[in-house]
């Protein structure tokens, strides 16, 4: 009897082995999800490095978040992502950020080999370019000198009067739930050894790439050593002329300026260069620790698919507003590269714009008509006027008759970093 029941008992077994290891493989899954897309304890503190990325996560982690494809005969490259980091966040929400993060349907498109267009753009309040895990870059914040857009005294996000909730990847959350970078992305960068070469992190809305914070003493030479790259600002001096008054501090983008030369990088925070991934050289741009952290103007044409709001794409310079200037002279492509393009791939100007919500309400209305819409105040009434930007827009009838609210500053406030990379504090 006993000779019969062995086989049963061998499959039997062997059955609850396998059952066994597909809860362990699942659960090993699922660990690595949860280290993929964690959530630290606390914001604004200093948490040890991360270990070295699994093969769990370098398959399960970004890779199931993020996809790329490349179209080569459209000439573009095209990012899906779910907006879910696939690294560790600081709790969200939290009391300086009531949001939660929550998945996205992002879809951005991208000039596969991308060329300078004839004038730098600037980005506004649009995503100025996508992290490789998916994650969009953001320059601007959505808080303004007491509360008037049309000041166009814009705080920061690190460094500025207003605690927004930032993590130690210089992000945090939007209402609609979408998790974005104001600054070094301090957990995607620790995955690697981002001290030793320049490093990879994401493109731009115009197809440039862009890199974390190190890269070659000189940009042609890949033996001269590596270094911490410096944006060409610095804080203005002397006081404010108008708005806020006081002097300038750096809680406003409009308390830099830019001087060329100053540092590493141009008035777009880019330079040319050789990286690993272009050999022959490649205009790129740098996400940097100190004002102006990511990169407020675009030197190619961007994309629609980065804008945030529908209607005609114009920014303008939070250092100064200086408008539209030429790009630097084209250099020449090396055949078979991505390297910078060779002609003008458009025009695009900069100069004052109001807010989209104050554009639409405007649509199909004539000037002088009463228009309304939704302000960071509340419901706003104006009037429909031509604006400097050119464009038509609903003007709150507030707007020069004096100022709504009071200033919401309680002081300039610290940005979260890692080592030398912790953001300037001026």
């Amino acid at each position: 009897m006993v000779g019969p029941a062995l086989p049963r008992f061998k499959f039997v077994v062997i059955l609850k082995t396998v059952k066994f290891c597909a809860l362990s493989l699942a659960l090993l899954f699922a660990s690595s999800a949860a280290r993929a897309h964690g959530v630290e304890a606390t914001n604004h503190t200093r948490q040890p490095s991360p270990s070295g990325i699994s093969w769990v996560e370098r398959f399960f982690g970004a890779q199931a978040a993020v996809t790329v494809r490349i179209d080569g005969n459209a000439g573009h490259r095209y990012v899906k992502s779910d907006g879910r980091p696939n690294h560790p966040t600081g709790a969200f929400p939290n009391r300086a950020n009531p949001h939660a993060i929550k998945a996205q349907s992002f879809e951005y498109r991208m000039p596969l080999r991308p060329s300078r267009a004839e004038r730098i753009s600037f980005v506004g309040h649009g995503d100025f370019g996508v992290a490789s895990n998916g994650i969009p870059f953001d320059a601007a914040t959505a808080e303004f000198w007491n509360r008037d857009r049309w000041a166009g005294w814009n705080y920061e996000a690190i460094g500025g009067a207003i605690d927004l909730g930032l993590d130690r990847n210089n992000a945090h959350v939007q209402p609609d739930g979408t998790y974005h970078y104001h600054g070094v992305p301090v957990g995607l960068i620790q995955k690697t050894n981002y001290r030793s070469h320049p490093r990879l992190i994401g493109f731009a809305a115009d197809g440039f790439p862009i890199y974390a914070p190190y890269g070659y003493r000189d940009p042609h030479n890949t033996k001269s050593g590596i270094k911490e790259l410096q944006p060409s600002y610095r804080v203005k001096r002397g006081n404010r002329s108008s708005g806020p008054g006081g002097r300038h501090d750096g809680r406003f983008g409009r308390d830099f300026e830019y001087v060329k030369n100053l540092g590493d990088l141009d008035r777009c925070n880019g330079r040319i260069g050789v990286t690993p991934e272009y050999p022959q050289g490649v205009y790129y741009y740098v996400i940097t620790s100190s004002f102006p952290y990511v990169p407020r103007c675009w030197i190619g044409s961007p994309d629609a698919s980065f804008k945030k709001f529908p209607g005609k794409r114009r920014g303008i310079d939070p250092a100064g507003e200086q408008g539209a200037e030429p790009t630097a002279p084209p250099q020449p492509q090396t055949p078979g590269s991505d390297g910078p393009g060779q002609g003008p791939q458009g025009r695009h100007e900069g100069g004052e714009a109001p807010p989209q919500e104050a554009i639409q309400a405007c649509v199909g209305r004539r000037l002088g008509q009463a228009c309304s819409f939704r302000a960071p105040v509340g419901q706003a009434a104006g009037v429909c006027r031509s604006v400097r930007s050119g464009e038509k827009a609903c003007v709150p009838n507030w707007h020069r008759g004096g100022r709504l609210g009071s200033n919401p500053g309680r002081g300039p406030q610290r940005g979260p970093g890692l080592g030398p990379l912790r953001p300037d504090r001026r």
